[in-house]
């Protein structure tokens, strides 16, 4: 690898959910102690980095994106003791921790907030506070300072009646918005990162790090009729001020100089602005997280999918795959926290294709350029929670849509299914260590998977063609291979609804990857492909045949192919 390139442009990201992962003490919740517990099954792996979801202070309303404390440990999760202990145990396995940097928002239960609820306080500013709308009287209906609506349902103002004022929250009610253009805000942030890095952590995931800088002066935006909020972007994303305030965190925490590891996620990121945070030339960001391909499959919302078109979601990649490819660097993910599961979303999780649905969705992932990230329980495959009622989920966001589309007249079963397939609380069901379970010996926080007894780590792991075993091979052939980490991309066929297919080429090394995306036999047009006569078969998630004129269901190959 070239020396000026970055660390993390080779490495493999394991992300970490702390309340499902593994819990040591039997209270239903995930901690640092059980994550130090299993770190072996993610070193297995041969990743690089681990991220951890926050585990700080936190009255748990947005199950800890709400921080009450960004130095303290929230007892749930144990204790700055651990977090070191944690920290110690991922370095000596060869490994990074990343920690997730949530700024954009407190907690109103942090002590900052509590002081800038005086009138009075010289933290007063800290926080967006604005008085009601002229001709209003504080606290009625139509009174907020804007039309700004919250990103989890309603106003995204909140009514104050100590001051008399409201304050901004972009999300929950509990979670109000610092005020960024105050430089005190962004000094105490600064010392918090400096904080942590000098307890050796490796870098941060940025939430919703291009929200900060809103547009000034706060003004309305236009709403869709029959709505009486608005979600004009434009006005909180991606502000005026971003670039500046990203130099200077980079600056001011020593960013660059210290090759720490940072990922801002950004909702309404193009790939024009996506350059401009990752160009190379520039001291701001090292990836950021982008929101369009998963954005493909539904339509006015979360509650509303729609069936996925392949070529929509390959060609989407490839723009991101060669817009990115001179100036910036792609993060890869098909889950996360926020996300359904994979397998279920743009896999098959029926019984018969679930293994070769999720192991040729991870080969045609990590076969692209850029820091491909593993999501627990994503390398074994895990489907959606499979919740058939309400009282089962946890998540807040599922929790108000479902009381807001109720209220709109929407069928509670049309409710229900969309929430099924597109909750976040999908990607929450506690990690299925054995086929009894194996998170807690205690009664878990959310219920566990429907598919616990046949999808969990003892089954697949021991499996030598199962998923975890695919996950290793991909990320072995990513660290073996420089074509892998840094070949240019090609995408071939962008019209085919059954297959992907693309090429990565690095000089005189080419490779060229052929996945059947579906669950029916698929013919493939070898006179318009590359040939694979004399090449090696270096992955296939199916099995190792070597005829490529017709690919069973989900069956994804890797060729290495003659010079």
């Amino acid at each position: 690898m070239n020396p000026s390139t970055p660390w993390w442009s080779s490495s493999v990201v394991y992300q970490v959910y702390p309340r499902s992962f593994a819990d040591s003490d039997g209270d239903g919740y995930g901690d640092v102690r059980g994550i130090i517990d299993h770190l072996d099954h993610i070193a297995g792996l041969g990743v690089d980095v681990v991220w951890l979801s926050p585990i700080f202070a936190s009255p748990q309303d947005d199950n800890g994106y709400d921080i009450a404390d960004y130095q303290a440990i929230d007892p749930m999760f144990g204790t700055l003791a651990d977090v070191d202990e944690l920290t110690e145990a991922v370095h000596a396995r060869g490994m990074k921790l990343v920690m997730d940097l949530v700024v954009n928002h407190t907690s109103d239960e942090h002590a900052w907030f509590v002081e800038s609820r005086d009138p009075a306080s010289p933290k007063r500013d800290w926080y967006v506070w604005r008085p009601a709308r002229d001709g209003f009287e504080p606290g009625t209906p139509g009174a907020e300072p804007t039309n700004w609506g919250s990103f989890f349902g309603g106003s995204g103002w909140a009514f104050d009646e100590a001051s008399g004022e409201y304050y901004l929250h972009l999300f929950s009610r509990k979670q109000p918005d610092l005020n960024w253009e105050n430089p005190e805000v962004r000094q105490a942030v600064y010392a918090m990162m400096r904080w942590w890095i000098d307890r050796g952590v490796d870098g941060f995931r940025m939430d919703v790090i291009n929200l900060i800088s809103k547009t000034h002066p706060l003004a309305d935006g236009a709403v869709n009729p029959g709505d009486p909020y608005s979600f004009e972007i434009e006005r909180v994303a991606n502000g005026p001020r971003l670039v500046e305030f990203l130099e200077e965190m980079n600056r001011e925490v020593g960013i660059t100089e210290k090759r720490l590891f940072t990922v801002g996620e950004m909702v309404a990121c193009d790939l024009e602005h996506a350059r401009e945070y990752t160009a190379r030339e520039h001291d701001r960001l090292g990836m950021v997280f982008t929101f369009e391909h998963v954005s493909l499959d539904h339509a006015g919302g979360k509650l509303s999918p729609i069936p996925l078109h392949l070529p929509d979601l390959k060609k989407n990649l490839a723009r991101w795959q060669e817009g990115l490819a001179e100036d910036g660097w792609n993060s890869l993910y098909f889950e996360n926290h926020d996300q359904p599961r994979s397998v279920s979303r743009f896999g098959d999780d029926s019984p018969e294709h679930r293994v070769a649905s999720a192991k040729a969705l991870a080969t045609v992932l990590h076969l692209h350029q850029g820091t491909p990230y593993v999501y627990q329980g994503q390398e074994i495959g895990m489907t959606n929670a499979g919740f058939t009622r309400i009282d089962q989920y946890r998540d807040i966001e599922a929790v108000g849509m479902h009381r807001q589309a109720l209220e709109a007249g929407v069928p509670e079963e049309q409710v229900l299914a969309g929430l099924g397939a597109m909750g976040r609380d999908n990607a929450r069901t506690p990690m299925p260590w054995t086929p009894e379970g194996g998170f807690t010996t205690g009664t878990p926080w959310l219920p566990l998977n429907a598919t616990t007894a046949s999808v969990n780590v003892a089954d697949d792991v021991a499996d030598p063609d199962g998923v975890y075993a695919h996950y290793r091979r991909l990320i072995a052939l990513r660290r073996e291979l420089e074509v892998v980490r840094m070949g240019a991309f090609e995408l071939l066929l962008p019209e085919d609804e059954k297959l992907w297919v693309f090429t990565r080429t690095l000089g005189d090394e080419r490779l060229l990857v052929v996945a059947n995306m579906s669950s029916h036999a698929a013919r493939v047009p070898l006179a318009e492909l590359p040939s694979i006569e004399d090449a090696e078969l270096l992955v296939a998630s199916v099995h190792p045949g070597t005829d490529l004129q017709t690919l069973a269901p989900w069956d994804a190959r890797v060729y290495r192919l003659r010079a």
